[in-house]
């Protein structure tokens, strides 16, 4: 007997299997961690937030506890360059160097760290005496050191000033007066630059630490939601670092009172104390409120009152 045909549409006797498609392989989420003096607080604020960064003794390419992510450490200037160019997907950064390198990304998130201003200082003895700062410079061709060139041709112009402007590798501060009468640097406290006898001339722009995606990461609604999961959780810690959470008793005829003047997130959390006419109640309300509400609770007849850390607060 001949063998029966095959039924139509189906492979033939002998040939391969066809063979199916796969699921397409999740593209990882290409972090650059920040490596230099921001990058302890930076790590320190991934762990609180639940995720974990274990360096190597050499390494570039720590591992992290956040699925479908490699990291790879960059100095932030060239972390700002690679999500730019988009090799890196979500990156930290200081806002100068992204305005100093012209980078088109999108700020997802400021964290707040490694605060500072970028200004240009000049000697004492260099200004006039009379008018603002900037107005003071004498009217000759002036030498201006920096790390922030384009920053500084931007400021020079803007002023309508006569300048040279010197890349500096550091140490700026050192510059004046034999080496250039001014600089644009950064600065959080000011002490550097009054113990080098400059005084601030203008503020260019302040700056902090941030979280940047490349546009083509944000645009992609895989990647974007990877980082939106994670700037949630760094949001958390943020918020949580701000307040506290304040719990009180208070007797049930002071108990309206006691609330109207608790900064609450939303609504304060009310519970009956066992057998007595009297309330707890708990809110977290923000940390720097404490020195004056603490009085004004214990004035509107709250008792026990405990304070205690957050370590994330999730709307």
């Amino acid at each position: 007997m001949s063998p029966a045909a095959p039924p139509p549409g189906s492979p033939a006797q002998g040939s391969p299997a066809p063979v199916l498609p796969g699921p397409t392989p999740a593209v990882p989420l290409r972090v650059a961690l920040p490596k230099g003096r921001m990058q302890e607080g930076v790590l320190t604020l991934l762990r609180d937030a639940g995720v974990a960064v274990r360096l190597g003794a050499r390494g570039y390419r720590p591992a992290v506890a956040l699925p479908g992510a490699e990291t790879k450490l960059l100095k932030p200037q060239n972390a700002v360059e690679m999500l730019h160019h988009g090799t890196r997907d979500l990156g930290f950064a200081g806002a100068d160097w992204v305005a100093e390198l012209g980078a088109e990304l999108v700020e997802v998130l400021d964290l707040g760290l490694d605060p500072v201003r970028l200004v240009v200082a000049a000697p004492h003895e260099l200004l006039g005496p009379d008018g603002p700062p900037a107005r003071r410079l004498p009217a000759r061709r002036l030498r201006l050191a920096t790390e922030y060139v384009q920053l500084a041709k931007a400021w020079v112009a803007d002023q309508g000033l006569d300048a040279e402007i010197l890349r500096a590798y550091g140490a700026t501060e050192v510059f004046p007066p034999e080496d250039a009468d001014l600089i644009l640097d950064n600065t959080a406290t000011g002490e550097t630059l009054a113990a080098n006898g400059l005084s601030v001339v203008a503020e260019v722009m302040r700056s902090s630490t941030r979280m940047y995606a490349s546009p083509a990461a944000w645009a992609d609604p895989a990647r974007r939601a990877k980082i939106e999961d994670l700037a949630l959780l760094i949001r958390a810690v943020l918020d949580a670092r701000r307040r506290v959470m304040l719990e009180v008793n208070v007797p049930a005829e002071r108990l309206e009172a006691l609330v109207a003047i608790l900064p609450c997130m939303r609504e304060p959390t009310v519970a009956p104390l066992h057998g007595a006419r009297a309330f707890a109640v708990k809110a977290a309300v923000p940390r720097d409120t404490l020195a004056a509400l603490i009085p004004a609770l214990k004035a509107a007849g709250g008792t026990d009152v405990v304070v205690s850390t957050l370590a994330q607060i999730v709307p």
